[in-house]
């Protein structure tokens, strides 16, 4: 493989790109995130996932967000992850383990196709609920049906950790132009220590819910698997859907299941845009 070589892949159309860091002549600065992540400047991402060490599992992940943050855990950039260390030869195992800033998760390629890995499976972990381990600022030891107060709405959420933190919204009616007008308002608000990733959630039937999903660094997303998995543990909590439940985005359909110890499994598909090395004038301004 190629000093700067990229791939970009989308799982759902929340797309990233994945590089080895042992194999880049630039560091992953806030500066350079950005740029790389940009449409118009860069090659254009929802984020970045870069291979690093990792003395805890098989391999390690960092998650970089488009505004230069990084994340704990993102459930379709595991799955992308994935697909890359075993499209590109670093394990020829179909299950291993990748090290997260928010815990080790397994990984496993459950369905192939020419070779290359299609349907993923990840075991996200567990939820949590403790308001103080989210984090979100509640006098409810668990963060379920609290008022959150914004400029001229109030909302009934609903807060969970995955890895990451998040904000369930359950509503009767899905509307992108609401989530797009107060989505960064939630994601910003102080009552999150950490921002938070926000869903808005309708519950279609007993296994299907839809979501439209606000993410924390990156804004409107077209899907998220943590997002689906947030979502997926709140609706179990509340006793509103089955334990074996279809989160539909508008990117796509992820399979979701929630064990009685809330342990969190998601399967869904993966697909590669494109593959490439970074040319000499983008790097040229990665390492000034």
């Amino acid at each position: 493989m190629n000093t700067n070589f990229f791939v970009k892949s989308h799982g759902l159309g929340n797309d990233y790109i994945v590089m080895d860091s042992h194999k880049t002549d630039f560091e992953f600065t806030v500066k350079n995130i950005q740029l790389i992540c940009d449409v118009h400047y860069g090659i254009g991402s929802d984020g970045i996932l870069v291979l690093v060490d990792s003395d805890k599992a098989d391999f390690g992940l960092r998650i970089l967000n488009p505004d230069g943050s990084e994340a704990e855990k993102s459930g379709n950039g595991l799955r992308i992850f994935a697909k890359f260390l075993f499209d590109y030869g670093y394990t020829t195992q179909a299950s291993f383990s990748i090290d997260t800033l928010g815990g080790v998760v397994q990984a496993e390629v459950i369905q192939q196709e020419k070779e290359k890995a299609r349907m993923i499976k990840v075991d996200m972990g567990a939820a949590i609920f403790e308001s103080a381990k989210v984090p979100v600022k509640s006098d409810l030891p668990e963060c379920l049906d609290d008022t959150l107060d914004l400029d001229g709405i109030s909302y009934q959420i609903n807060c969970v950790s995955v890895g990451n933190p998040h904000c369930v919204v359950i509503k009767d009616e899905l509307s992108v132009d609401e989530i797009m007008q107060y989505g960064s308002q939630i994601e910003n608000n102080p009552k999150f220590p950490n921002r938070i990733n926000v869903q808005f959630a309708k519950v279609i039937s007993p296994d299907l819910v839809e979501i439209l999903i606000w993410e924390r660094g990156a804004g409107w997303t077209l899907a998220s698997g943590s997002s689906s998995s947030a979502v997926a543990a709140i609706m179990v909590k509340k006793g509103l859907t089955n334990r074996k439940l279809t989160l539909k985005m508008p990117g796509g359909e992820l399979k979701l299941q929630i064990d009685e110890d809330w342990q969190i499994h998601m399967t869904g598909e993966v697909r590669e845009i494109c593959s490439g090395i970074l040319s000499a004038e983008l790097l040229d301004e990665l390492m000034n």
